[in-house]
């Protein structure tokens, strides 16, 4: 089974994120551009680029990173209602066509400062049946000539995008890659996206929620190839195991003497919740699964860790590979010291299946 490695790069304003170096210039074009070569020169399929305001335009970072690399594939984490859909098709499907079909989307649809931007939206049922729309209508305009759409929440009257996006073997359009565990999000995931991400969860939660997924896309008459499925987590190797748990646990205590314990109610979004409830089921769980992150560190991909050598973190992701998962979305911080130490230690192992 073929899988696709990416990195993550934090377009972040303020330094040090999650550990991060914090020098001067952390979120430059030239340190960005070469985290962005790192990926290229260690393996590394692309990265993700985040989303959200108060950071810099994802859009734009994609853009500058893609015009000084050649292989990279900037994974561009984009929210319905900051961008309407046929000005986003018509913009992806340029700088997609510009860099000789490189582009990859994420879809997010947590919660975000909306006023900020000049939008609103409604409760989370609402605010994913306009995901529904922005990806049925972003498709077709991708795909099609001459398009009238008539939603609840976008539409358009013969709209034709002229510059199309790069076609070839397996692949229309860029992939559309999309996030959540809400049953809302799990709806949407199952008919719309190309690939659902999920976060660190243990082995039996993933299985569970492909399981869910396939169902859904059967009981929901999914139009689309086969739905594929992606894990984003933070994986700290070392050299050994034993340097691997003796870091982890110096990094978590930092955490909390910095942070102290974070009060869990003050996560709303339904994935992040399912990660924070693994502390109750042990520290750390299938072997190397690390839960105590959450406790300190914030949400997302900080809140569970696989720890260990690489030939233990590698066992650890061939077993989400027998699960379905082909994608795979990793960081450890320094990212700069990380790129290179697991693209070259990790990476090898993952890929050749040994």
């Amino acid at each position: 089974m073929s899988v696709e490695v990416l990195w993550y790069i934090p377009n972040q304003v303020d330094p040090g994120h999650r550990g991060d170096d914090a020098g001067q210039g952390h979120n430059s074009l030239e340190r960005l551009t070469e985290l962005a070569g790192l990926t290229e020169d260690h393996g590394w399929g692309g990265a993700l680029i985040g989303t959200g305001w108060g950071r810099p335009d994802t859009f734009t970072v994609a853009t500058a990173l893609a015009a000084r690399t050649t292989t990279f594939q900037p994974l561009i984490a984009i929210r319905p209602g900051y961008w309407q859909p046929a000005h986003f098709a018509s913009a992806a499907s340029t700088l997609d066509q510009l860099t000789g079909g490189r582009v990859l989307i994420n879809i997010v649809s947590g919660q975000d400062n909306l006023a900020a931007y000049g939008d609103s939206e409604g409760d989370q049922p609402q605010r994913y049946a306009r995901t529904k729309e922005f990806l049925q209508l972003v498709r077709r305009l991708w795909t099609e000539e001459d398009v009238t759409y008539d939603g609840e929440y976008f539409s358009v009257t013969g709209s034709t995008v002229a510059t199309r996006p790069v076609v070839r073997e397996g692949r229309l359009h860029p992939r559309l890659y999309f996030g959540g565990a809400s049953d809302a999000a799990q709806r949407v995931a199952a008919t719309e996206a190309d690939v659902q991400l999920f976060w660190g969860e243990p082995l039996d939660g993933i299985a569970e929620r492909v399981g869910k997924l396939r169902a859904l896309e059967s009981e929901l008459g999914r139009e689309h190839p086969p739905l594929e499925f992606g894990l984003r987590i933070t994986t700290l190797v070392r050299d050994t195991t034993e340097e691997a748990w003796a870091d982890a646990e110096a990094k978590v205590a930092q955490l909390a003497e910095a942070q102290g314990s974070r009060d869990r109610r003050w996560f709303k979004a339904v994935g992040q919740q399912r990660l924070l409830d693994l502390a109750e089921r042990g520290e750390v769980l299938d072997d190397n699964l690390y839960t105590a992150p959450g406790k300190y560190g914030g949400g997302g991909a900080g809140t569970t860790w696989l720890v260990g050598s690489a030939d233990d973190v590698a066992k650890s992701l061939r077993r989400y590979q027998d699960l379905g998962i082909t994608h795979f979305i990793l960081s450890d911080t320094p990212y700069r010291d990380e790129i290179v130490r697991i693209g070259d230690q990790l990476l090898p192992l993952l890929k050749n299946g040994s």
